[in-house]
């Protein structure tokens, strides 16, 4: 179980990790970057609505952090 320490310092991690995640979907499209609209993603314009899954993005992403936890590991 779970300690009230431990569970502050998870929030504290997770908040942290989402501002990052913030600035870094800030810089990038003031950078211009191409994230969330890479070929290959999944957009579909209905009468009613819009469906949109960016899957190419999800994989690159994935890649990345899957390099960036295998180099802070060793």
């Amino acid at each position: 179980m779970l300690c009230c320490s431990s569970v502050a310092r998870l929030l504290i991690l997770a908040g942290l990790v989402l501002v990052g995640l913030g600035l870094l979907a800030f810089v990038g499209e003031r950078l211009h970057l191409p994230l969330g609209r890479l070929p290959g993603d999944i957009v579909w314009r209905g009468k009613n609505g819009t469906f949109y899954f960016p899957w190419v993005t999800c994989l690159l992403l994935s890649a990345l952090g899957t390099l960036l936890v295998w180099l802070f590991r060793r």
